[in-house]
């Protein structure tokens, strides 16, 4: 017997030698040489035209956002980021010597983007979206590492993170990585014309778009190409399918509008709100009309799902909850948006026959109605109309009354909301506000 289980231990120890040298393999052996210090990464006469075109790219994938603190100076970091497993902050890229990018060579930062490794080896965090930007090609690399190595540097170190335990380990990331981390240079498909390749780079690279739009699992991890839409972890928003036409598809949508919505927030009776609002704001509007519409070529293109039909109210059977929200809505909301949804152009958005009334998931919808908000505020649209926010106003039985009306009248139909829906998103937003 001693024998068979001396067998089974030394079996057991070749297993977790093979796995340990399978997950260094994967996650360490990356062959990028970062010894070198920062250096620049073009001639003297070529930085300028560099920076300028670093500055650009980092508008399209909306970087300052993630790497600017609430009142703090820009790019300097320490924005925190609630996750299911903890808090990460941002990290600092200013060239300062000792709390940003200042000793980064442009390897070291082809790394980080490529392989998600930092210039000391650590292995990064995924909210630093590696998982896309390993796409972007050599050039636009340099582009961004010259571009931030002009900034003034700020000296500012970046919060310890707080995440639970086996979580911030680099055994437990390493682990993650090999589940979900595969590096890989964006190749274009021959098959398909310039502008679509151009637009699916973006798209699937520097924009990240579907760190948001990626269903994620238990593990926060996903398939990074799928655009099915998914609920944003631990932030109380979800990021519509892109492949349905009753969620956020725009594969029926005429190209212009696709582009007017990227560039202004505003479409087709369209708008935007919460997360995305603030994509268009800080990003996408500042995007030439070429990269628009190459954007808006691929997602077009993308393959538009049938989504199962969802059980909603029985037309004319009215529930004791969509009776009473008919009277909150007259006394709150049509003033605004009309006795019959209809909105104002340019003003405020239509509820009648709106997608965002009637997705499956309601969390966007409660998320304006108990917090109010701005559209975004774009060189198009400079002066957005607000939602005031309900959340001191209305109680939660009467806000799942009036939502319940909204997604069941003017030819809408969809299921009701509870006040649970209600009660758990005060509840959650309450942790996650920052």
């Amino acid at each position: 017997m001693s024998r068979v289980i001396k067998t089974i231990v030394l079996a057991v120890l070749a297993l977790a030698v093979l796995l340990a040298g399978w997950l260094w393999h994967v996650n360490y052996n990356d062959g990028v040489d970062v010894s070198g210090t920062a250096e620049p990464v073009a001639a003297a006469a070529d930085l300028p035209a560099l920076r300028e075109r670093g500055a650009y790219l980092a508008k399209a994938g909306n970087c300052m956002a993630c790497h600017t603190a609430r009142g703090s100076e820009r790019w300097s970091g320490g924005r925190p980021f609630a996750t299911p497993f903890g808090t990460l902050y941002s990290s600092n890229l200013t060239p300062d010597a000792s709390t940003g990018l200042g000793q980064w060579s442009a390897a070291a930062f082809w790394r980080a983007l490529h392989h998600g490794r930092s210039r000391d080896g650590r292995l990064l965090y995924p909210a630093f979206p590696y998982t896309h930007t390993t796409q972007i090609v050599r050039a636009d690399s340099d582009a961004l590492y010259a571009y931030l190595q002009s900034l003034p540097p700020v000296k500012a170190p970046a919060p310890a993170h707080q995440l639970s335990w086996p979580y911030g380990t680099q055994a437990a990331l390493a682990v993650w990585r090999a589940l979900y981390f595969q590096p890989g240079t964006y190749r274009e498909d021959p098959k398909r014309s310039q502008e679509w390749n151009r637009g699916a780079y973006l798209v699937r690279g520097l924009a990240h778009c579907s760190a948001c739009h990626a269903p994620r699992d238990s593990l926060a991890g996903a398939d990074w190409q799928d655009f099915s839409g998914g609920l944003m972890p631990a932030q109380g928003w979800y990021a519509p399918s892109l492949l349905s036409a009753h969620e956020a598809g725009v594969g029926d949508w005429p190209e212009q509008d696709i582009i007017r919505l990227l560039a202004t927030g505003y479409a087709r009776s369209a708008s935007t709100s919460g997360p995305m609002a603030e994509v268009i704001s800080q990003s996408t509007q500042y995007l030439n009309t070429a990269d628009l519409s190459a954007m808006a070529s691929y997602l077009k293109s993308l393959p538009q799902t049938k989504t199962a039909s969802v059980p909603a109210t029985t037309p004319g059977r009215l529930s004791g909850a969509i009776t009473a929200g008919e009277k909150i809505y007259e006394k709150n909301c049509a003033a605004c948006h009309g006795s019959q949804g209809q909105g104002v152009e340019n003003a405020y958005p239509p509820l009648a026959g709106n997608r965002m009334v009637t997705l499956p998931r309601t969390e966007n919808l409660l998320q304006v109605l108990l917090y109010g908000g701005f559209g975004a505020s774009t060189a198009g649209h400079p002066r957005p109309f607000g939602m005031p926010p309900f959340v001191l106003s209305l109680n939660d039985r009467e806000i799942a009354s009036v939502l319940s009306y909204i997604r069941n009248s003017w030819g809408n139909q969809a299921p009701e909301v509870s006040v649970l829906n209600v009660h758990s998103m005060r509840a959650e937003s309450r942790s996650t506000l920052d």
